[in-house]
């Protein structure tokens, strides 16, 4: 008597020749001579059942929170009026941050986001600033304060881009622009929150 024969599509091996049982509950997927169309509309069906099945799962998970009563009153009270010569200060963006070091370098890395950012200067014409004069203006003339976070920043670039870097002005000058010395200054304050610094 002659063994069972497995057909089997190319490419393709049975999950009993394998020694694998497929699960009760698979779906078989497109097949791979199937085109690019019709896998991508696989893949989008599942992951609309995967973000239904995760919308459901957070529904439920965060039935049990309480939230407080909402004051209509306040939220449909007209704005204070302003006088018009009145100067209007921007309100300072709370650092996520509550150590000095972490702060000061995270508010110099929105500094060089938000004022722009130079290479071969502590600043340039135009009032754009490197990573050391990003934190040199928002340590405020505090020069402890200063080589502390530059100390943090020289590090953080070290473990990223190995010890060959000098100091953070050759880090920051190495740059055309300054997407990577702004990230660098964002890690090294996540380094100076973690150790409390």
């Amino acid at each position: 008597m002659q063994p069972p024969r497995h057909t089997t599509t190319a490419g393709q091996a049975p999950a009993e020749t394998l020694g694998v049982a497929p699960p009760a509950d698979a779906k078989p997927g497109p097949h791979p001579s199937h085109g690019l169309e019709a896998r991508m509309a696989g893949v989008k069906e599942d992951m609309d059942a995967r973000l239904a099945l995760a919308a459901i799962a957070y529904e439920v998970n965060a039935a049990h929170i309480e939230t407080p009563p909402v004051d209509w009153s306040d939220i449909a009270a007209p704005p204070t009026p302003i006088a018009p010569d009145a100067p209007t200060a921007p309100a300072p963006t709370p650092s996520p941050y509550a150590t000095p070091v972490a702060a000061l370098l995270h508010r110099a890395s929105l500094r060089l986001r938000e004022g722009g950012w130079c290479a071969g200067a502590l600043t340039d014409e135009e009032g754009r600033l490197c990573s050391q004069g990003a934190i040199r203006r928002e340590s405020h003339g505090d020069r402890g304060l200063e080589a502390q976070a530059m100390d943090v920043l020289l590090e953080a670039i070290r473990r990223r881009f190995g010890p060959h870097v000098e100091s953070v002005p050759s880090f920051n000058d190495a740059w055309a622009n300054g997407r990577e010395p702004t990230r660098m200054l964002e890690q090294a304050s996540i380094l100076a929150d973690a150790r409390g610094i």
